[in-house]
């Protein structure tokens, strides 16, 4: 089993910043990827943004050259910096890990962009 616990998430203004965590514990070396979704009111979960074990990053089109993935493996942590945000970007922001026979979910953390 992996337990993920998400952090970081509130209230900013457009264009403002937030850096996401999301801690892994338990069966972590299990784990060769983890990945940041969002669900906004009334749509469906987006992928966000994904790294590997080797630290290759995807990102979604409405989030490149915004939004940073990155892990600390000493951490068990992953981060998602969110830069530059948007009124579009407000949405509940989960963490995902996958591992070979399963996937595991965060408790998600809200993200509003608001003036």
């Amino acid at each position: 089993q992996v337990q993920l616990v998400e952090s970081g998430g509130g209230l900013v203004q457009p264009g403002g910043s937030l850096r996401l965590s999301c801690a892994a514990s338990g069966s972590i070396r299990s784990i060769y990827a983890m990945g940041w979704y969002r669900q906004a009111p009334g749509m469906q979960r987006e992928l966000v943004a994904s790294v590997s074990g080797g630290g290759t990053t995807n990102y979604a089109d409405s989030v490149k050259g915004r939004f940073t993935v990155s892990r600390d493996n000493a951490k068990n942590t992953v981060y998602l910096q969110m830069n530059n945000l948007n009124t579009e970007d407000t949405a509940v922001y989960s963490c995902k890990a996958f591992s070979l026979t399963n996937h595991y979910w965060g408790q998600g953390t809200q993200v509003t962009v608001s003036s």
